[in-house]
């Protein structure tokens, strides 16, 4: 089968196409065939050595894919050959992950895509999706599950709305009740955030972003889920409301915040801080469980009309497809290894 891997940490230079063997599932492994890999920036910096997750000699880039089941392990239950899902994770402490054609993976990594779900929308599920659903349920007053109104009456401002998981948090904080903004820098991506489901969005590069929010959440916001804390540590003061919580998943624009404590602790304001693959095995689940079921009620979308442009590579592109994500593509970079 072909695949892309990397034996040594550094820019796209490093990653080649080869041949490698078939393998089959172990107990509790299912090997799925891949259809399409995605690529998220957590890839392309395990590759350059800026975050590293096990030590292998050989290593298959992109944690998430979607794909066929064609061979289960012994002891999986629920799963049969045939059947079609989105894979999360595969590649987090283990060598292999999905720019391949065949991926084996644990068999609670993969999950069943429904009959209406494409194989684009399985692929970009994963790493942004679960991100999103963390940071919509670390707030104190909870909720620790998002369904139907489990949000409802709350605020939520996603900073970044036009990124993968600023795409995917305004999609499901919307599916679960809440009444959303984003943050954006331009016209253009304002156009995408308002297609994801904001109902107001904001350009945080022009004056008066802050008088903005405060005009469409008087009382504050409840939720921030945040891209960039460094930059945008004064905002999200300003806007907060009482016992407001900012949910950080990435340090775009710096690496450390600074923040006026008194503000903060009239507040009671809660900063949690979100790194997907350490996050309680439970928390996972729960947003495994309650992706899946937003998927099957239509309510996480892909394409330029739900606000996440799709750019797409051929396996031996694979490293023009992490060069996109480097440099900050719109919108959702996938990888076709099987032909469309």
């Amino acid at each position: 089968m072909r695949a892309v891997v990397y034996s040594k940490h550094g820019d796209t230079s490093v990653l080649r196409l080869v041949d490698r063997p078939v393998r089959e599932p172990g107990t509790g492994e299912v090997r799925v065939a891949v259809h399409v890999s995605g690529v998220n920036p957590t890839d392309w910096k395990s590759r350059s050595g800026l975050t590293v997750r096990g030590s292998f000699d050989e290593v298959v880039p992109n944690q998430d894919g979607a794909g066929v089941i064609e061979a289960l392990g012994e002891a999986v239950s629920g799963l049969r050959v045939g059947q079609r899902v989105w894979i999360w994770e595969a590649q987090n402490g283990r060598p292999d992950g999905t720019a391949q054609e065949q991926v084996v993976v644990p068999a609670g990594n993969v999950v069943l895509l429904p009959p209406d779900a494409s194989f684009d929308l399985g692929a970009s599920l994963g790493v942004p999706a679960l991100t999103a659903h963390r940071c919509l349920t670390v707030a104190e007053a909870g909720p620790a599950a998002l369904v139907p109104g489990s949000l409802a009456g709350r605020r939520v401002l996603v900073a970044g709305g036009a990124g993968a998981v600023g795409n995917a948090a305004i999609q499901l904080a919307r599916w679960a009740g809440a009444r959303v903004a984003a943050t954006v820098s331009g016209a253009e991506k304002a156009g995408l955030a308002h297609a994801a489901g904001a109902e107001h969005v904001v350009n945080y590069r022009a004056e008066g972003a802050a008088g903005a929010i405060k005009e469409w959440a008087p009382a504050g916001v409840d939720m921030i889920v945040e891209v960039a804390p460094a930059v945008n540590a004064a905002l999200d003061s300003e806007v907060l409301g009482q016992g407001g919580t900012v949910a950080v998943y990435a340090n775009n624009g710096g690496t450390a915040v600074t923040l006026e404590i008194r503000p903060q602790m009239g507040l009671n304001v809660r900063y949690q801080f979100v790194l997907l693959y350490t996050v309680p095995a439970a928390a996972k689940r729960q947003a495994v469980l309650d992706v899946s079921t937003a998927v099957a009620a239509g309510a996480i979308r892909v394409g330029p009309e739900a606000g996440l442009p799709l750019h797409h590579y051929p396996l031996e592109r694979t490293a023009d497809a992490h060069a996109a994500v480097e440099q900050g593509a719109v919108g959702k970079v996938l990888i076709d290894v099987a032909p469309r």
